[in-house]
């Protein structure tokens, strides 16, 4: 029996509040204690089989930097090169699966990550990469969540779009994954991306070599293990930590290299694009290179602009996850009617936020990720203490003597060409220029010119032809624009997310917009009725 099949209707899934006396806050705590009380030993997958190679490096709390979680295993060359070839051989069976016997596994995982597995991934999450309990939820959970379930249905929609058909001809398209692997690099700072990478181009019947951050190990572990659980056959995707350097000059140095899924900074994807450029006579096709990278992400704030909003955007766009997320806002443009009152309120809300262990619910803010991200962020922090121009209004307080703390710190300056107006700086500092609210047009201007990326932006108005004019002003300066909402917090299938200019491909993770960079469509014409002469009817005798 052969039949059509039709995926389940995708739907968004409910955010937990983990509010006192919830259950789901009783579990993760639970989960918390557990986990936080072993250390796990995470090897190297590769066909399925686990590989400890001996060289180890450790992972921490970053809100405890003393307590280890795990002890992992970094490939060498010998794993990496059994790990393409483990790729290649795997998507030989892979590759011939009917598309929804392979998009099964993702909603399998899909449901165990929605139920049995959620507090264990949160929960690693959270002590891994210091996340709160929120932060962690729309992350590890539902992010994902929505990832494998929305990405299941764009790739029915995809494979359901076929061509006309003339009389007599039957037109249309196969599929085809890419030849060879995607090699996916993933980044420390969300949990759901680390694991999209690899999975996106494998609903579509590639392989993919996982390179998982070094700060996110402990948790992107988790997930590997929960899509073994899924179904997902070995060799599929292999799990390969290490060394970034070597791992990727040895992934591009392979002939079988199909793709390159990325999200991480721009100067190691730029590094990338070149590598590919330079070795691309020895690949069997033009690999696929996506990348989502950097931002410089702005709030600008009209006379219009209600201070309330605007300060509780710069506090959760810019401070939420300790300003490490490549969406937070970390520029704001505020007319100066506006300015004193915006300032008044972040001031009084920063009053109140809590920063500290993230097991410890009370807590708005976790720790920095390592000591090379405390190191450079409170580096902009002292830089703005030491120039003039730039007044430190609130925060700049840090302490690492047990975890790598940072307060969150809004500096006001006076020169819209400072560095902290135009760098990215990735952590929990906000830079404020306050224009002249005569100068609406000519600050639109400021803020789509003054750094080299375009991920998000958020305009704020009550005035609508404020509003229009942003729109139009900014309409390259971000692939994300907001209007009266803060710059963070995609939703998969609701805003589809990337940018451009230096922040990256824009391939838009979490539409179908992705999934078709990991096709190499086939058209086939099958004529029913084949022609039995060359002659046309023009070529007749008058």
């Amino acid at each position: 029996m052969s039949s059509i099949p039709s995926v389940p209707q995708p739907r968004n899934e409910p955010v937990h509040s983990y509010a006192p006396g919830s259950p789901e806050r009783a579990d993760l705590k639970s989960a918390l204690e557990r986990m936080a009380g072993e250390r796990i030993e995470i090897p190297v997958i590769v066909g399925g089989r686990e590989i400890r190679t001996g060289d180890t490096a450790e992972a921490v709390m970053p809100h405890a930097h003393a307590h280890v979680l795990a002890t992992w295993h970094q490939a060498g060359e010998a794993e990496v090169r059994e790990a393409i070839r483990s790729s290649v051989e795997a998507q030989r069976d892979w590759a011939t699966w009917r598309w929804e016997d392979r998009l099964s596994v993702f909603l399998r995982a899909a449901e165990l990550l929605s139920t049995k597995w959620r507090a264990t991934l949160n929960a690693a999450t959270m002590l891994g990469q210091s996340k709160t309990a929120h932060q962690a939820e729309i992350d590890s959970a539902c992010e994902l969540i929505d990832f494998w379930r929305f990405n299941v249905a764009f790739a029915e929609r995809i494979y359901g779009e076929q061509p006309n058909s003339s009389p007599g001809v039957w037109n249309r398209l196969d599929y085809r994954p890419l030849e060879g692997f995607v090699y996916a690099a993933t980044p420390f700072n969300f949990t759901a991306i680390a694991g999209n990478l690899p999975t996106a181009p494998v609903m579509l019947g590639n392989v993919a070599v996982w390179k998982p951050s070094d700060k996110a190990m402990y948790s992107n572990y988790y997930v590997m293990k929960l899509l073994e659980e899924a179904g997902l056959p070995p060799g599929v995707i292999n799990f390969v930590p290490g060394d970034p350097a070597a791992i990727t000059s040895q992934l591009l140095d392979s002939s079988e290299l199909a793709g390159i899924h990325y999200t991480g900074s721009t100067r190691v994807f730029q590094h990338l694009w070149r590598e590919v450029g330079q070795k691309i006579d020895r690949y069997r096709g033009y690999p696929r290179v996506v990348g989502e990278t950097g931002g410089k992400d702005f709030i600008v704030a009209h006379s219009s602009a209600d201070p309330e909003e605007v300060a509780t955007a710069i506090v959760r766009g810019g401070y939420e996850y300790q300003g490490q997320k490549c969406s937070a806002a970390s520029r704001v443009y505020i007319s100066d009617d506006r300015w004193s009152e915006v300032r008044e309120r972040v001031l009084a809300m920063l009053e109140t936020v809590r920063v500290g262990d993230v097991r410890d619910f009370r807590n708005f803010m976790g720790a920095m990720i390592d000591r090379v991200s405390f190191d450079k962020i409170t580096g902009y922090i002292e830089d703005a203490r030491e120039t003039d121009g730039a007044e430190i209004v609130g925060g700049g307080v840090y302490d690492d003597s047990v975890g790598y703390f940072i307060n969150p710190t809004l500096v006001r300056v006076t020169d819209p060409a400072y560095r902290m107006m135009h760098e990215e700086i990735f952590g929990p500092v906000v830079a404020v220029y306050v224009y002249k609210a005569s100068k609406w047009a000519e600050t639109l201007r400021l803020v789509d010119e003054t750094t080299p990326y375009a991920l998000t932006g958020a305009v704020f108005a009550r005035e609508r032809s404020a509003v229009r004019e942003a729109f139009d002003a900014l309409r390259n300066a971000a692939g994300n624009f907001y209007i009266n909402d803060k710059p963070t917090g995609a939703v998969v299938g609701e805003q589809p997310f990337g940018g451009g200019r230096a922040s990256g491909t824009n391939d838009k993770a979490g539409s179908p917009l992705n999934l078709y960079r990991w096709l190499n469509a086939r058209t086939v014409k099958e004529t029913f009725s084949p022609a039995t002469s060359y002659e046309y009817p023009f070529m007749g005798e008058e």
